[in-house]
């Protein structure tokens, strides 16, 4: 029998391949992330690559620093499922993609010894492990990134005692090199960007006194930013995503004020408007969205002192309320979101 269908014989019994699964010993098995038993053991020979929109969650913390990666595919409700590892198991990063070119960079962030600079990637469609990619400017944790998708440059700005912005080439490994500053050196504030369209927001934070300040950079030309508005209330430990080129960025959860979201129109400076609210109130969740098809995603986070392995979801091009997603592999705040 030829096999252009996609079919393969092993045993006198031809079997479809459509989803890749092969026999040996009698026993069929799903190799979609390219896994193959022989002597039953199943070991990873390649990976098929994953399709569809896809929303990776790194690092975190559980009772220590995590270096767990998973994943969902963010237009199909569910659970996480394991990804892969960081090599830096740490908490409180930034991080940014260059979205369907799918390479995810997670820079900075606490782990072990305390502060790091240390940048490593992941390509996002194609579960495994992070691999290093260059340095930050300076070492630093509860720090936020964001970048201007197809065109390569992500940002990294804030952190503790500091209002370094430093950008990078995503898809090229290499340290990070100086962009401005902050109007206001703050830590644990959320960013987020209109993507190709070169306009990258940084929200709220804490100096030590919370603030509810949201300023913007032109991401393809480096300088300080700008002043642009201020969110409905003031709060740190908060998240954001965007739908990208459709330009509303939503900010969500923090403390003081758990369970707000509220949204800010990107290419227009302006105070921020009330959208919705989680679940639950949740300080450090993390963030990501299919972008123009307009579905995002919190994931995890600390509700009432304890972590949380909850995602939810909003449509961001109408307001409302989250509704429940599914779960992450493992309960944990602090951690970085991409997508691609």
């Amino acid at each position: 029998m030829p096999n252009s269908d996609n079919k393969i014989n092993i045993g006198d019994t031809w079997k479809s391949i459509n989803k890749i699964k092969i026999n040996i010993s009698d026993s069929w098995k799903d190799i979609n992330r390219g896994y193959i038993n022989i002597g039953d053991s199943w070991k990873q020979f390649w990976s098929a690559g994953l399709s569809g929109d896809i929303g990776v969650f790194t690092g975190g913390y559980i009772s220590s620093y995590s270096n767990i990666i998973d994943y969902i595919t963010i237009t199909s409700t569910g659970n996480a499922t394991d990804f892969g590892d960081l090599i830096h198991a740490r908490y409180t990063p930034g991080s940014c993609s260059n979205i369907s070119n799918n390479r995810g960079v997670i820079g900075g962030g606490w782990s072990v010894g305390g502060t790091i600079n240390s940048i490593e990637y992941i390509t996002t469609n194609s579960p495994g492990n992070g691999t290093e990619f260059g340095e930050l400017t300076g070492s630093r944790y509860l720090l936020s990134g964001t970048s201007n998708g197809t065109n390569e440059r992500g940002i990294f700005g804030g952190g503790v005692s500091s209002n370094v912005i430093d950008y990078i080439t995503i898809n090229s490994p290499s340290n990070a090199d100086d962009f401005g500053d902050l109007t206001v050196a703050r830590r644990a504030l959320a960013s987020t960007s209109n993507t190709t369209n070169e306009r990258g927001v940084f929200g709220g934070g804490t100096t030590g006194v919370t603030t509810n300040v949201v300023d913007y950079v032109t991401i393809s030309s480096t300088g300080n930013a700008t002043y642009f508005g201020d969110l409905t209330e003031p709060r740190y430990t908060l998240t954001s995503t965007s739908n990208e080129t459709n330009e509303r960025g939503v900010f969500a959860g923090g403390y003081i004020s758990y369970n707000i979201i509220d949204y800010i129109t990107i290419n227009s400076p302006s105070n921020a408007s009330d959208f919705g609210d989680l679940a639950a109130g949740n300080r450090y969740p993390s963030a990501c969205s299919n972008g123009t098809d307009e579905r995002g995603i919190f994931g995890g986070g600390n509700i009432g002192g304890n972590n949380t392995n909850v995602i939810s979801y909003i449509t961001i091009n109408s307001t409302g309320n989250a509704d429940d997603f599914g779960d992450l592999t493992t309960a944990r705040s602090q951690l970085a979101a991409v997508n691609n």
